[in-house]
């Protein structure tokens, strides 16, 4: 079991399978020692947990814990991509999605949950730079989308 594995089992949290793309384009894609992997929702399976806006059907706290289970599907397709979590040096850059009621504004509070977890599991290398976005909605009325640039060893 990788560290990072490791640590997310420790929290009682398991990577979920590479996430099958939900149209016409590639999960992710790898350039040099760069992963891109495309926007994850707040899914178990193919199941979404958390739709709706934050501040209006979700509270905040139930926005960051979407932002949470998408960071976990993140980590699932990044070690699909790598091959193993360990192979990761740094997780570079977030964009967090937040499907905001109208006058919500802690979109950068709701990308924290996605934030801490991402440190937590890997350290240092999981700290990154973000853009927290909000939107008027996002696919199947998720409450959160977010997508990674991870670098990984070549």
């Amino acid at each position: 079991m990788t560290c990072a594995a490791q640590i997310l089992a420790e929290m009682g949290l398991t990577l979920p399978p590479p996430p099958e793309p939900a149209a016409d384009y590639l999960p992710w894609t790898v350039t040099g020692s760069l992963v891109h992997i495309a926007g994850q929702t707040p899914k178990i399976g193919s199941e979404l947990q958390f739709t709706g806006q934050v501040g209006n059907e979700l509270t905040l706290v139930q926005g960051q814990q979407a932002a949470q289970l998408c960071a976990l599907r993140l980590l699932g397709a990044l070690r699909a991509a790598a091959g193993d979590l360990d192979r990761v040096l740094r997780i570079a850059k977030l964009t967090v999605f937040v499907s905001a009621a109208p006058g919500f504004a802690d979109h950068s509070a709701v990308a924290d949950g996605a934030s801490r977890l991402l440190a937590t599991a890997l350290g240092d290398g999981g700290r990154h730079a973000r853009s927290a976005i909000g939107v008027a909605s996002l696919p199947g009325n998720a409450a959160v989308e977010i997508d990674m640039v991870a670098q990984i060893i070549t």
